[in-house]
């Protein structure tokens, strides 16, 4: 009888010890989550800044009539730079597929770079890219200072920068709608000013 006692004495003691271990491992995710912030496209500070009106161009496309960027438009814009060897525009060729038809309602995507048009007009054909405008410019890339691939902007309907960055992932790509939504230059500086990125 003794030992059936202490037995229960124990099995409580340690439910509330495990009980007590597992609010303390929630706390300290939740802490980390607020400490590791959602990471937003990368931006750069050259080109054209964030509420700059953009240049404006009046571009081939290989997919449709001669489009035109930087004028007041009925959508916003999405400017996505890649290249038929760049091995993440390939990777987020489906994600601008989802993002086309999701977010057609608010915005055109727009595929920007520059190049050998037979070149262009063969990975048009075999990515199945027929349905989005594609611009070749040399002058687009050097306007927003296009270094490295994937790289993209928001503009909206008045051709105002609203969104830059490097994206390598969908989450990337996303935050740029975030941060045109929000008003806002970067998820980054959004959680900055909130005190999201407080440690």
């Amino acid at each position: 009888m003794t030992a059936w006692y202490f037995a229960v004495i124990f099995l409580f003691v340690a439910v509330v010890l495990l009980a007590v271990a597992v609010f303390v491992l929630a706390r300290q995710i939740g802490i980390l989550y607020e400490r590791i912030a959602p990471m937003g496209a990368l931006m750069n500070d050259s080109g054209p800044k964030i509420g700059d009106v953009t240049p404006s161009f009046t571009l081939l496309n290989l997919t449709g009539p001669a489009l035109h960027i930087g004028t007041s438009a009925e959508k916003a814009q999405l400017l996505f730079f890649l290249s038929p060897t760049c091995p993440i525009c390939k990777k987020l060729l489906p994600v601008l597929k989802s993002v086309r038809s999701a977010e057609q309602d608010w915005l055109n995507v727009i595929l920007a770079s520059d190049g050998e048009e037979d070149k262009h007009r063969r990975f048009i054909q075999t990515a199945g890219l027929e349905a989005f405008p594609y611009v070749l410019s040399t002058e687009l890339g050097l306007a927003y200072r296009v270094a490295r691939l994937p790289f993209a902007v928001v503009l909206d309907r008045q051709g105002v920068v609203r969104a830059k960055g490097l994206v390598n992932s969908r989450e990337q790509l996303e935050s740029l709608f975030n941060a045109h939504e929000l008003g806002v230059e970067s998820v980054q500086t959004f959680l900055a000013k909130s005190g999201g990125n407080s440690p």
